[in-house]
């Protein structure tokens, strides 16, 4: 795992350890297109209409009602919520390596058929064939072996079952990351870049994650926190918008068994 990967997870256990409050749901970066049609949100949900939306453009025509859904690297269970909440899946786990991660989304967020599962995307504590659908947002960056996630979404998805994914990586490894894609065992529906949607969600929430930040982060970890949210100036930030890192969605299937 580079240092990168590793201040990356460090972040990750320091926000689930040090800020308990449920009203934050989400750390992905969001989404926001003019194209898309807007999506009709309660309003207790509509601060995160931005992060809910990258979870809408991820999920873009795939029919969740009635299937068993797999988040891996579920974080602080706001995505995972939605898609019980609003999707219709017969079931819906939340998988994280963080264990007090785990613990405050099963603390914080009930909805039909949801449970919260501490396990590695790496070696996911599932049996073969357990789920129709896998979604990974805004997590990959931490893993060690991008192909190990892959063998095992592929295990864990029933045949015809559907991987639906998006993330971040420096321009040099995107041809990297599309080659391992390509070379697992799933097959490729749909690859687009979706760096301008990302930019513009990060300008428009930038006021309210600063706020948010002040509110309920220690001052002392500012430094560390601000960055990591794709604050607007930092390194993911001014990287992003130079192109020197880019921001990508995938949709994979595992071929359904041929007849007879």
């Amino acid at each position: 795992m580079t240092a990168r990967q590793l201040a990356w997870r460090a972040c990750y256990e320091l926000l689930a350890a040090r800020v308990r409050r449920p009203e934050w749901a989400f750390m992905n970066y969001g989404f926001a297109s003019r194209e898309a049609p807007p999506l009709a949100l309660d309003d207790a949900d509509e601060p995160d209409r931005l992060c809910i939306q990258l979870y809408d453009h991820t999920l873009s025509g795939t029919d969740l009602r009635g299937r068993d859904v797999l988040e891996a690297g579920c974080g602080r269970g706001g995505g995972s919520s939605y898609v019980s909440r609003y999707l219709g899946p017969r079931s819906m786990t939340g998988l994280d390596l963080s264990s007090r991660a785990v613990a405050l989304c099963t603390r914080t967020r009930r909805a039909p058929g949801l449970v919260f599962v501490q396990g590695d995307a790496q070696a996911m504590p599932f049996p073969d064939a357990a789920f129709d659908a896998v979604l990974n947002v805004e997590s990959s960056h931490c893993y060690g072996s991008m192909e190990s996630f892959l063998a095992e979404v592929h295990r864990v998805l029933r045949p015809g079952g559907d991987f639906l994914f998006a993330d971040l990586r420096d321009r040099g490894d995107v041809g990297t990351l599309r080659r391992q894609l390509a070379a697992s065992a799933l097959t490729v529906r749909r690859d687009r870049d979706i760096t301008s949607e990302v930019l513009a969600a990060l300008r428009a929430d930038n006021a309210r994650k600063l706020a948010l930040i002040d509110a309920w982060i220690p001052r002392a970890f500012h430094r560390l926190v601000r960055p990591f949210a794709g604050i607007e100036g930092t390194r993911n930030y001014v990287r992003l918008e130079s192109g020197d890192m880019r921001y990508l969605s995938a949709h994979l299937v595992k071929e359904p068994l041929p007849p007879g």
